[in-house]
């Protein structure tokens, strides 16, 4: 489950997410693009006190666990939360 992340508009009931936050996950979502295991895939990334948090579907476990790797790789990333779940509802190990 992944955390709460305000929508665009932010409404005044809540803090704005912090610029680096933004920037941060900018990064993530960039890398993940680029990358041919992870750009095709749904993935969003949202970032909260430089936790990367990955919610979305992905086609296999393989690609789970490359999306939370390039996501440690990005520089300034204190912590990844891999919420991702697979599309043909298989489980995996943690």
């Amino acid at each position: 489950m992944s955390w709460p992340y305000p929508d665009f508009p932010f409404a005044n009931d809540g803090p704005a997410p912090d610029d680096a936050d933004v920037r941060l996950a900018a990064l993530v979502a960039q890398r993940l693009s680029i990358d041919w295991t992870t750009r095709r895939q749904q993935i969003t990334v949202t970032a909260q006190n430089r936790v990367v948090i990955l919610a979305g579907m992905v086609a296999d476990p393989e690609t789970r666990r490359v999306a939370g790797e390039l996501a440690w790789d990005v520089s300034g990333v204190f912590d990844v939360c891999n919420a991702l779940r697979l599309r043909s509802g298989q489980r995996w190990g943690r």
